[in-house]
């Protein structure tokens, strides 16, 4: 039986057994600490700061986190060179082990290349589970600094920030009669493939040796392995970051060098960003040149194909919307290109699924059309959403006429397509075993401005806890509207796991747990299921502890 973790700090000989973790105590400590780094840094006292990573990190809490972020997120199933996956609790509990300083040595990335929009292809780095969980613990130690250092409006790749932060401060620049009217497009070229080493060594506040480990480490290609010179490892977990503090000040110097009656912002999202002004030789002969000497100390450079200044009665495309005025009013809609790709998309999973059951086809479907129309739902999207259900309605069409070549469009149209009471037609439909599910319609997704983070806001600082509480709740309610049950169950039990006491969010994922459980004659009702994230429903059927909607009613330590 291994010992709980009950401290921050505690020793590195401690061992633990995964479902033995007190995950409670685990989040409430590395908070504390990384609430103590932000403080640390803003009264200057960086030798605390550096204290307090040290401790952080050789944590049995940090570590845990670590391990606990690499095996549930998205590249779980995706090993590196070495094979190996972290998914079982015996292998997690060694992971924690295994996270060390002392003796470390990160492993050649396993390379392989995505598709790109524009049809080139993208070289991804993928680490070792090990090299990943130890980006991730240094990954707690190191966001803090980041965001007391970041510059205000950069949303890409940052806790609690997102693309619709950006968009929204767009229409803030360029909604006013006075706002700046011409627009410089910029992208930075292979940002990833060739920040300067030596500029991060010099500047980023962690660990010397572990970075030049991460840097340093080489990808494997056919069996060779190459030296990597330049550049951070994209595809492991702490390349935003090293991105973010390489790109970060340049909004500080143009504020600096040019005055409020320019009307130069700067907006940015990750590598991409647009710069507002009122003149476009500014711009040109001014603003470019000082954006590339800023990037050129880190080794970077502005992509020439994607570098244009734009005039606001044009628009401009910026993170998959269109930006534009008509006769001094802003709108921003969809862009073209994204829509094009998504309609692609949804008709390629029709296409694949053409002797699929009809309920399968519209599970696959509603995950994708959610996702995209709320993607879109904070901007002009209404007639653009009318337009998509349409074409989707045809490709159905097609895909059931391709089915039953033989039946009549009336013995077709009442299989797959029924009227709703109010007097919506063409809705898809599945049923099977008596369950029935229609197809999502993207104009049910309700048109809601975003409500723009500040941006002085740090989710670090123990001064914004409310502010961020406020705003998880408004977005977690927007996000649930339509799945009343579950949003209930969330409200009840305040967003809060009752095991670890941490948020539940749209992130995080959930798993309903039956209190009594249904062996044992629970029934499937609100008063006996309670939200649980999934790590924390694993422990509690390990550890047969039972859950109340207030917490664990028995088997939990002592906090």
């Amino acid at each position: 039986m291994g010992v709980a973790i009950e401290a921050t700090g505690a020793s590195l000989r401690e061992t633990t057994e995964w479902h033995e973790i007190n995950w409670k105590n685990v989040n409430r400590n590395v908070r504390r600490l990384q609430v103590r780094i932000v403080k640390a840094f803003r009264e200057g006292k960086y030798r605390l700061v550096r204290a307090l990573q040290y401790i952080l990190t050789r944590s049995l809490g940090g570590r845990a986190l670590a391990v606990k972020r690499v095996t549930e997120n998205k590249g779980k199933r995706t090993a590196g060179i070495d094979r190996e996956l972290w998914n079982t609790p015996n292998r997690k509990s060694d992971g924690i082990q295994q996270l060390r300083k002392k003796g470390y040595r990160a492993s050649p990335l396993r390379r392989i290349y995505i598709p790109k929009s524009n049809g080139k292809k993208r070289p991804l780095g993928i680490p070792t589970m090990k090299d990943r969980a130890m980006q991730a613990l240094w990954k707690l130690a190191l966001d803090p600094i980041a965001e007391c250092t970041s510059d205000p409006n950069s949303y890409g790749f940052k806790e609690c920030r997102s693309t619709a932060d950006a968009i929204e401060q767009c229409f803030t620049c360029l909604s006013q009669k006075t706002s700046a009217v011409w627009i410089l497009e910029a992208d930075i070229k292979a940002c990833f493939d060739y920040i300067i080493h030596q500029w991060l060594e010099n500047n980023v506040p962690m660990d010397k040796r572990i970075l030049n480990q991460w840097l340093k480490s080489g990808y494997m290609e056919k069996g060779r392995k190459y030296q990597t010179e330049t550049g951070t490892p994209q595809g492991g977990i702490i390349s935003p970051i090293l991105a973010n503090i390489a790109l970060d000040g340049l909004e500080s110097k143009l504020k600096e060098r040019f005055s409020r009656k320019l009307k130069v912002h700067l907006i940015r999202y990750a590598d991409d960003f647009i710069i507002t002004c009122i003149s476009k030789e500014i711009l040109k002969d001014e603003i470019i040149p000082l954006v590339k000497q800023h990037i050129g100390e880190r080794g970077l450079e502005l992509s020439e194909e994607k570098t244009h200044i734009t005039h606001i009665s044009e628009g401009f495309d910026f993170l998959g919307q269109n930006v534009r005025k008509y006769k001094d009013k802003l709108l921003i809609k969809p862009a073209k290109k994204n829509v094009t790709n998504f309609l692609t998309d949804i008709k390629e999973v029709i296409k694949k699924n053409q002797s699929a059951h009809p309920i399968n086809l519209v599970w696959q479907l509603n995950s994708k059309i959610r996702g995209w129309a709320n993607f879109h739902r904070h901007v002009v999207s209404k007639k653009v959403f009318g337009e998509v259900d349409f074409e989707i309605t045809k490709a159905l069409w097609k895909w059931a006429r391709k089915r039953h070549p033989t039946k009549s469009r009336s013995w077709i149209k009442q299989r797959y397509f029924y009227r709703t009471e109010k007097g919506r037609d063409w809705c898809f439909f599945g049923k099977r075993d008596g369950k029935k599910a229609t197809l999502t319609k993207a104009m049910d997704v309700r048109i809601k401005r975003h409500i723009k983070i500040k941006g002085n806001a740090n989710p670090y600082d123990p001064e914004w806890e409310m502010y961020f509480e406020r705003r998880l709740e408004n977005k977690t309610t927007e996000t649930l509207r339509y799945r009343s049950r579950i949003y209930d169950l969330w409200h009840q039990q305040n967003g809060l796991c009752p095991v670890c006491r941490e948020y539940i969010t749209e992130e995080s994922g959930w798993h309903k747990h039956h209190i009594i459980w249904r062996t044992d004659g629970g029934r499937d009702t609100n008063e006996n299921i309670v939200l649980l994230h999934p790590n924390c429903h694993r422990q509690v059927h390990s550890q047969k502890w039972k859950v109340g909607k207030l917490g664990l009613e028995k088997g939990l330590r002592n906090a």
